[in-house]
């Protein structure tokens, strides 16, 4: 118990450099309760006490703005930054070391009893206000783009960006560590660039075919002349008659 406090602890200070101290920390951080009440409601919940579970969670809630519940499986390191708005299924499955930040919803699609929210992988960021929706499975290492809303799988090592949201390029682990979020991709912005690149190749194309054209009709114009020219030298006066056929 007292190991995981420490952990929680410890991994605020490395997410968030606003922190300054444990204090600060322990009475500050609504992300650090909403996690530590949510390991009690899901205890009584893991014992099938479901309406003291489900009060534990709505206290959490009342306290920090955080909405957990309390049948989310969520794993080490979890930590929600700043907080105020995030909703978390019953369904939801989180592996280690993921971030959230405030206004994140990782919702379900369904009305059946069963899996229908989300799973987050190892290593995930979900930007502010972006939305998760259905029982999807969100890759190892994968990144959310604020405001985004996923529907679909996003594989390993990807950035979903848009609404709904499209992947983008990967990222490196550097860009991870650095929490870049304002080097995220435009999947959208990229496909115009791509466009834009083809019909630049399709007018250079166009400009050469072109300027062969106006080398063939030059030729053309001199095999002509030439023709003229030939035409005069060889015919004489009185014989119009033959080049129409007459006389033979």
């Amino acid at each position: 118990m007292l190991q995981t406090i420490r952990e929680d602890i410890r991994t605020i200070f490395n997410e968030d450099p606003a922190a300054k101290s444990i204090f600060e920390v322990l009475t500050c951080y609504p992300g650090l309760h909403a996690i530590w009440l949510h390991r009690i409601a899901y205890f009584f919940y893991r014992r099938k006490e479901y309406t003291t579970a489900r009060i534990i969670s709505h206290i959490g809630r009342f306290l920090t703005g955080i909405e957990i519940h309390p049948g989310a499986t969520i794993g080490r390191r979890f930590f929600i930054d700043h907080g105020m708005g995030v909703v978390i299924g019953e369904t939801t499955e989180i592996g280690n070391d993921v971030l959230l930040y405030q206004g994140v919803v990782l919702g379900g699609t369904s009305l059946e009893k069963k899996k229908r929210h989300p799973t987050l992988c190892d290593n995930v960021v979900v930007g502010a206000g972006a939305i998760v929706l259905g029982a999807i499975t969100i890759g190892a290492r994968s990144r959310i783009g604020a405001g985004s809303v996923v529907i679909s799988d996003v594989p390993s090592d990807a950035t979903a960006v848009g609404v709904p949201a499209r992947l983008g390029v990967g990222f490196s682990k550097e860009h991870l560590f650095d929490l870049e979020h304002g080097k995220l991709p435009d999947p959208v912005a990229d496909a115009i660039k791509f466009v834009l690149r083809e019909t630049d190749k399709i007018d250079g194309r166009v400009k050469k075919l072109e300027q062969m054209e106006g080398v063939i009709n030059q030729i053309d114009e001199r095999l002509e002349a030439q023709k003229k020219t030939i035409e005069r030298v060889f015919s004489k006066p009185g014989d119009e008659k033959f080049s129409v056929g007459g006389g033979i």
